[in-house]
C-alpha cells in the first residue's frame, strides 16, 4: 500500500495477489508533454515493484489517446496534438522512464494499434455501455457545466478509449494516478461487458509540487526527473515541511521504519536527507553530495556556487538574447515571465532586474529564480 491511494475492489485484489499467479498489470501513459516529473515517478515505481515480484507488466503508450488528451483535472479543453508530436514526446518520455524502469523487461504497446481501426459502429457499441449521467459525475465536467465552460463531446470518448485498452489487453490490474480512477473503472466495466477477466484498479497518490498545489507543468511547480542535481536539490528544499513525509513515502526507496526514524529528527535534517536521496536516485550519490554542499554554501551561508555556468556576451547585448542563445532560459517569454515576477537578481549589486530588455554593461552574476545562477562575462 506504499504510495497507494486506493484499491478497487480490495477483495478481488487480495484474491488475485495471493493466488501465486503472475498477473497482467497495465499502466498507460499519454505523451502529451516532453518531461516527466516526480509525480509521474510514483506510479512508475509501483510498476517497477510489481515487475520485480514476477508479474507481467504492460506499458501502454497512448499514441492515439494523447492526440485527444485526458480531460482529468482540467477546467478547460485541451489542445489536440498531432501524431508526430506524440511520437516526438515519447522519445523523451522513454529516456526519462528508463531512469526507473527497465523497458526491455516490459511489454510495450501503442494504443493506435487497436483504436485507429475502430469503425463508427464499434465506437457506438462501446458508447452504449455508458450513460451521460455517468460521464457528468466526473468532477471536472460538473465544474465546467456549472461555470458555463464548454465540454467537448470527444472528451466523453476518452474514458471509452482507455477503457478499451483494458479489453484488448485483458488485464488483471490497471495502475495509475488517483486522478485516473474514473478512466480505469471505465475499463473495468468494459472488460465485464466484453466477457474478459475481472480486473482491480490500483490508484497511486498524487503529490504536491513546490507551491503546495498538485504537481503539474501548468503550475510551473515540478521537480523534473532530468533537472540538474543542484536545481533538483534546491527545489526539494523549497517544498513545504508538511509534504516531506509524503515525498519520502512516494518518491524514495528508503524502508518505512527508517523513514519514521528520520522524521523523528530535526525537520531541516529530514528535508536535506530527502533532497539527497532523490538527487542520488536520478544522478548518483556523488552528484547528490555535491548538490548538498553547494546548497549549504549558497543558501545557508549566503554565497554563490563555484560551478555555476559561465557564458559570454558582447557589451550592449540584451541579457535575454545571451541567456536564450546559451539555453540558460528556455525562451524570451520565459525570461519576461521571470523578470515580471521579480525572480532575476544581480547578486553583485543586489538589484532586482526589472527591465526584460536590460543590456549587458559589465560582467555580472545573475540569480534566476530560487536556485539558478549564471556568470556573464564580456566577450
Amino acid at each position: 500500500m506504499r504510495g497507494v491511494e486506493d484499491v478497487i475492489p480490495k477483495e478481488l485484489a487480495v484474491k488475485k495477489l495471493t493466488s501465486g499467479e503472475s498477473l497482467r498489470i497495465y499502466f498507460g501513459i499519454d505523451p502529451t508533454g516532453a518531461k516527466l516529473h516526480l509525480g509521474h515517478s510514483v506510479a512508475l515505481r509501483k510498476l517497477k515493484a510489481f515487475g520485480e515480484l514476477g508479474h507481467h507488466i504492460i506499458l501502454v503508450v497512448g499514441s492515439f489517446t494523447a492526440m485527444i488528451g485526458d480531460p482529468s483535472g482540467r477546467d478547460a479543453l485541451r489542445e489536440p496534438l498531432t501524431k508526430e508530436q506524440v511520437k516526438e514526446n515519447f522519445k523523451d518520455y522513454k529516456r526519462q522512464a528508463e531512469k526507473i524502469l527497465n523497458l526491455s523487461k516490459l511489454e510495450v504497446r501503442y494504443n493506435d494499434e487497436w483504436l485507429e481501426p475502430l469503425n463508427f459502429s464499434k465506437i457506438i457499441d462501446l458508447a452504449s455501455n455508458f450513460t451521460v449521467q455517468q460521464m457528468l459525475q466526473r468532477d471536472m465536467f460538473d465544474k465546467r457545466l456549472k461555470e458555463g465552460r464548454p465540454i467537448g463531446l470527444h472528451e466523453f470518448l476518452y474514458p471509452l478509449m482507455v477503457g478499451y485498452d483494458s479489453v484488448v489487453l485483458d488485464v488483471d490490474c490497471e495502475l495509475g494516478g488517483s486522478d485516473q480512477e474514473f478512466n480505469m473503472l471505465a475499463g473495468r466495466q468494459l472488460q465485464k461487458s466484453f466477457g474478459k477477466r475481472d480486473k482491480f484498479v490500483l490508484t497511486t497518490r498524487l503529490i504536491e509540487g513546490t507551491d503546495g498545489r498538485k504537481m503539474s507543468k501548468t503550475y510551473d511547480n515540478c521537480v523534473y526527473l532530468e533537472d540538474e542535481p543542484n536545481d533538483m536539490y534546491g527545489k526539494i528544499m523549497s517544498i513545504k515541511d508538511e509534504l516531506v513525509p509524503m515525498y519520502f513515502e512516494c518518491t524514495t526507496e528508503i524502508p518505512t521504519d527508517e523513514i519514521k526514524s528520520i522524521l523523528a529528527g530535526h525537520p531541516k535534517d529530514a528535508k536535506m536527507r530527502l533532497a539527497r536521496e532523490i538527487v542520488a536516485l536520478y544522478h548518483g550519490k556523488e552528484s547528490a553530495e555535491k548538490a548538498e554542499a553547494q546548497f549549504v554554501n549558497t543558501f545557508a551561508k549566503g554565497g554563490v556556487p563555484e560551478d555555476m555556468p559561465v557564458v559570454k556576451g558582447e557589451k550592449g547585448s540584451k541579457l535575454v538574447d545571451i541567456l536564450v542563445d546559451e539555453n540558460i532560459v528556455s525562451s524570451k517569454s520565459d525570461w519576461r515571465r521571470l523578470v515580471e515576477k521579480g525572480a532575476v537578481k544581480n547578486t553583485e549589486s543586489g538589484d532586482v532586474v526589472e527591465d526584460a530588455n536590460a543590456v549587458l554593461e559589465d560582467a555580472l552574476i545573475l540569480k534566476i529564480g530560487k536556485h539558478r545562477f549564471v556568470r556573464i562575462e564580456i566577450s
